[in-house]
């Protein structure tokens, strides 16, 4: 497939959400004719391109990816599907585990139903590095086994498994990409780098879960290079790509390195509310990127410490936009 994507039409689902957002903007200053499926709501919002530069030049759709019948309108001519609508927190999957597999693994379905249907050139899945749960090895390769820890993480392997299957049954040219821990502007407080940093800004206490798991961050603009790189490479058809900097850090020398370049004193209090349950847990997340390297010519540009000086600025500038002391679930 070419890389051009002048005149290509391309849907994105979940489009209105952190990473999703940024993809679509993308998108549209690379010239592809940019549909974008964000979730209904009363309110009429479009999340983060209510308020995007592009949104002028965006053809929106609201729907649902649970509900078949609101995929019909958005996936008429399409090239390329990009999904990423997905319930996302690990917490609040521990209450409410069936909405979880009904987005997450029907909602697949229910996109690669519509997406085969429509004759689409080609699908990007997007799935997790938490479905691997706690390394076994390390750094993770794509052959590392699946590990339901989490209701979350459960949907989110039935979503996998679901969009291979479509490939293997159907023939549907569908690519999987696996992103570790991405992290940037937009991003909700229910990730672990807002959460220190909003807490950091408006004081020296930061309460958070367990200190010692590791995690392999990516910044958002390097995670929207590796859907793009993926979207065009027909060696990846049928394959999941793990995206990863192949670099891991513990949440409490994150804290450290946080701390620091905002010039705090962090002072950190356990909160019981955050940890999750002990057989949950995943210890150790570190990426093996080298079938990206190989397969998309893709590598991470964006040093943990020059994205968290970017995170850190725009978080600054919308500190407003966050429930400050609330544990978001």
């Amino acid at each position: 497939m070419s890389l051009d994507w002048s005149g290509q039409t391309v849907l994105v689902t979940g489009a209105d959400g952190f990473i999703g957002s940024h993809l679509t903007e993308r998108l549209v200053a690379i010239g592809a004719k940019t549909r974008a499926l964000v979730q209904y709501n009363s309110f009429g919002s479009w999340g983060w391109l209510g308020e995007s530069p592009s949104r002028e030049e965006l053809e929106v759709f609201l729907g649902d990816v649970r509900d078949s019948d609101s995929l019909r309108a958005p996936m008429r001519g399409v090239d390329v599907v990009f999904h990423l609508a997905a319930l996302i927190a690990i917490p609040y999957s521990y209450q409410a585990p069936r909405s979880y597999l009904d987005t997450n693994a029907t909602g697949t379905l229910n996109v690669l139903s519509a997406a085969l249907s429509a004759d689409a050139r080609r699908v990007v899945h997007t799935s997790t590095s938490e479905v691997y749960g706690t390394a076994r090895f390390v750094p993770i390769s794509e052959a590392h086994p699946l590990q339901a820890q989490s209701p979350y993480s459960a949907s989110k392997i039935a979503g996998d498994k679901i969009a291979e299957a479509f490939h293997r049954c159907f023939g549907l040219p569908v690519a999987t990409l696996r992103p570790f821990n991405t992290y940037g502007p937009r991003q909700s407080a229910r990730a672990v780098i807002p959460t220190i940093v909003t807490q950091l800004l408006v004081g020296e206490t930061v309460e958070l879960g367990n200190l010692e798991p590791t995690r392999d961050f990516t910044y958002v603009s390097d995670t929207v290079d590796g859907f793009l790189a993926i979207a065009g490479c027909d060696d990846a058809i049928g394959e999941v790509v793990n995206l990863g900097s192949q670099r891991e850090i513990s949440i409490g020398d994150l804290v450290t390195l946080i701390a620091r370049r905002l010039d705090r004193d962090a002072v950190i209090v356990g909160a019981p509310e955050r940890v999750r349950p002990p057989a949950s847990e995943v210890d150790r997340l570190c990426a093996d990127a080298s079938r990206a390297k190989a397969l998309l010519g893709w590598e991470p540009e964006t040093s943990l410490e020059s994205g968290l000086r970017e995170t850190i600025r725009w978080l600054a500038e919308n500190l407003d936009r966050y429930k400050l002391g609330t544990f978001a679930v």
